[in-house]
Order: C-alpha cells, then structure tokens, then sequence
C-alpha cells in the first residue's frame, strides 16, 4: 500500500475522540476479526488471527459496561477464542476465511495474548457469563509455559487482571511468577536498560509485566526493575515533545537507530504499561508519558501526521517516512482504542509537580 503524504497538523488534546468500536465493527462478522483491511474494507482473503482477536477482547472488556456495541463484539471473540484453545491449553492462531485453522496450536504470542484477553475478560466483565468462560478457558491455558519471554509477558498481564480481582487464585500467581523468570532482568548498563540484546515490538509489555508481578507478589526489586525499563523506554523514545517510536525492524544494541516503519502497537502497549505504573505509583511522570502516547495518534509524531481516519474511526497501520499508511487493519485500530481507553484518567490525573 503506497502511504499518503504526511498532513502537518498542529496536535491538539481535545481532538482526541472517546473510544470507537465502529470500524472494529466493520472488520468483525460472526466468526471473529478480520486482521487486515485496504484502507477501511475488510480483506477476507487474510482471514483471522487469535493475536487479534485476543486485543479485541481485552478492549471490549475494558469497555463493555459502558458500550452495547463493546459487549455484542466480546462475545464473539471469547467464542472465538474458546474455540481456538486445544485441550491442554495451547491455541490455534490463523483460521482462514473458509473456517478452517491453517496453523497447528501452540504456545507462541498468541497463547500470551490470549491469555491476557481471558484475564481481562474474566476479571472485568460486567457479563457474569463471559466471565466465567473466560475463567475456564485462562485456567486451562495458564497450566502451560511457553518458552518466549513475550508470549509469558502477554499472559502474565492477563495473569496480573485475574489475580486484582482474585487475590487467592494460584495458577493467576504461578504464572506470574514464572514470567519473572522467562522475561529476565535488566543489566547495569544505563545506556542499553533492559534484559535482551534487541529490542523488537510490544517492548513496554515486558516492562509492564514486572511492574504488575513486583506489585502483586510484594517483590520490590521486581518492580523496581520494570519501573526502570519503561522509564529507559520513554526516554529512548522521546524526541524533543514527542515519542517517535522502535520501527517495527526493530534495534539492536550498538547498532544504528532505525526510525520507520513505527507501528501503532507501539505506543499502545507503552500506554497501557504506563496507565499501570501510574495506577500502581501515582507519580505524575506516568501520565505525562501516556499523554504522549496519545498525543502521537492526534499528531504528535516525527511527521506530525494524523494517525487515524474521523471519517471510520480507523487507526492506521504505520508511520512510514511519507507519511501513514492508509490501511486501517485490526492491530492498529485495536492499538489506537486500548490508547484512548486510557484518556479519562490520564485527564484526571495528579498535576505536576513543579522540580
């Protein structure tokens, strides 16, 4: 897809809509969510995938108290979801769109995913039915332990929502104990703050995932440590007043800084880990890093381009060095709702504190 020149915009917080199911509903039919789209028209082509699915269902959740729209989607992704799960816990991934999986299950990101859309879900719905389910199926799935220090970063958060709703329960607390161990702990180093030689996509979920496991297990160095890598994210991430973003080749240590392709993603998961930091401290730091993460969507970029579409509601799929790409698919629509989700309480928040 050819990107669109970049439109100089002067970014403007009040511009930011409320959250937006609209288009997520245009990419949903009754199966699930289709992954890709050109520009605002679904490409069944491409089928469905749990990753997405999975985001889908942490978003609806989040909000289906509030949104019929939001409570009508969540139902048909744990459904989804629920289907995709195999009998000990791992997950399908791609299901085409003739409704058969083209993948064999396993325990990649989309079994982390997963499973911190059925911690969402279970923890936050206001449907005592889904939640229920979702319970079920996160108990099922949290038996298991994937190799990837992501995909237990992902669960470890759906691990993290089950256990503040549900302090006693121990597979909630196994796994995130164990996703301490399988993400690691940063090095010395101030010049490179974090456990792994690259850093590649999702990176603030890592971060977020200590901060939650050194919270809710009472392991201060735990939590010190994440507080360190999302404050080492942010500071890497900044360019004078705004976040430009780790591209989605990502960077390795020593290496040179790439700059496009920046993915939505991105600043979603950098959003979501400081909504918890701030949640969880109340230091103002954090919410002016989440004013940022909104602010990049409403302009606030390296090309100070709009990133997402009025006329659908859509996020768009990249910052490329033209401009944004036009297409609207479902990773980041989903990225820009989990961002604006946070906008109230980042309105609300503690002012700061003059040094």
């Amino acid at each position: 897809m050819t990107a669109a020149e970049a439109t100089v915009t002067t970014p403007d917080a009040n511009d930011a809509p409320p959250p937006l199911f609209t288009h997520l509903a245009r990419l949903t039919d009754d199966t699930g969510l289709f992954e890709h789209a050109r520009h605002a028209t679904p490409r069944r082509e491409h089928g469905y995938c749990t990753d997405d699915v999975a985001r889908g269902l942490v978003v609806t959740s989040r909000a289906a108290g509030r949104s019929p729209e939001a409570l009508r989607l969540s139902e048909c992704y744990l459904a989804f979801l629920t289907h995709a799960q195999d009998r000990d816990g791992a997950f399908h991934n791609r299901l085409g769109f003739h409704r058969s999986w083209t993948d064999q299950t396993g325990l990649g990101d989309w079994w982390g995913r997963a499973l911190w859309a059925l911690g969402t879900a279970a923890a936050r719905h206001p449907a005592p039915w889904i939640r229920a389910d979702a319970a079920l199926a996160f108990t099922r799935g949290a038996t298991r332990r994937s190799a990837a220090p992501r995909a237990m970063a992902f669960a470890a958060l759906g691990a993290g929502e089950l256990l503040r709703a549900d302090p006693g329960n121990r597979a909630a607390a196994a796994l995130l104990a164990d996703a301490v161990t399988a993400i690691g702990q940063p090095g010395e180093d101030p010049g490179w703050c974090w456990p792994h030689e690259r850093l590649t996509y999702a990176n603030a979920a890592l971060a977020e995932a200590l901060i939650t496991a050194g919270d809710l297990l009472g392991e201060a160095a735990t939590f010190a440590a994440g507080l360190r890598m999302l404050q080492w994210l942010l500071d890497i991430q900044t360019t004078g007043d705004h976040l430009s973003v780790v591209p989605s080749v990502g960077w390795r240590r020593g290496g040179p800084r790439p700059r496009h392709d920046q993915q939505p993603i991105e600043v979603a998961t950098l959003a979501d880990a400081c909504a918890t930091a701030a949640a969880v401290t109340g230091d103002h730091v954090w919410w002016r890093g989440l004013e940022r993460c909104i602010g990049w969507f409403l302009g606030e970029n390296d090309l100070r381009a709009v990133m997402w579409d009025r006329a659908t509601g859509g996020g768009y799929d990249g910052l490329t060095p033209r401009g944004p790409n036009l297409n609207q698919g479902a990773e980041s629509t989903l990225a820009l709702i989990a961002t604006l989700q946070h906008r109230r309480s980042s309105s609300t928040a503690p002012p700061a504190v003059a040094a």
